[in-house]
């Protein structure tokens, strides 16, 4: 079950509802944009820059271009439909995640950077998952953890 599955919010209206959350837990820098693939939405709050990248569907996966029951074809015009509607369920999704987020800074029950640590952009331009995800990965295939300094010996 996904959240918002059968939203009929459109992905506009939910993305201008994440700017406006965000300005009034005190943002001050807002930027969007998508290409094919993904959207973007990045945002300055509390002196870090955060970025969170919303992988979109692929127009041409079958659970768009055929029924679910059957496995009929559908018009491209249905096709787009159910493609749209599954882009509004990610975007609804997006909201609730950034919404609950600021919530539990604001009432206390974490600080930002827990909550948005793996969003966190680096002065190199990557997130913090970027970085972390590989060393992580290796920490638990070779069951050692990384140097914390240089080995000069």
């Amino acid at each position: 079950m996904k959240y918002a599955k059968n939203t009929s919010v459109s992905s506009e209206k939910s993305r201008s509802e994440i700017e406006k959350v965000l300005q009034r837990y005190g943002a001050d820098q807002f930027m969007y944009g998508w290409d094919d693939s993904r959207a973007l939405i990045m945002f300055r709050m509390e002196g870090r820059q955060i970025k969170f990248i919303l992988p979109m569907p692929d127009k041409n996966e079958r659970r768009f271009t055929h029924t679910e029951a059957r496995g009929n074809k559908r018009s491209p015009e249905q096709a787009f439909k159910e493609w749209e509607q599954a882009c509004r369920q990610k975007w609804r999704a997006l909201s609730l995640v950034i919404k609950a987020k600021l919530e539990a800074v604001e009432s206390g029950i974490s600080i930002f950077e827990d909550e948005f640590l793996a969003n966190l952009v680096l002065p190199n331009g990557s997130t913090v998952s970027e970085f972390m995800l590989p060393q992580i990965e290796s920490s638990y295939s070779n069951g050692t953890m990384p140097n914390l300094l240089p080995d000069l010996s």
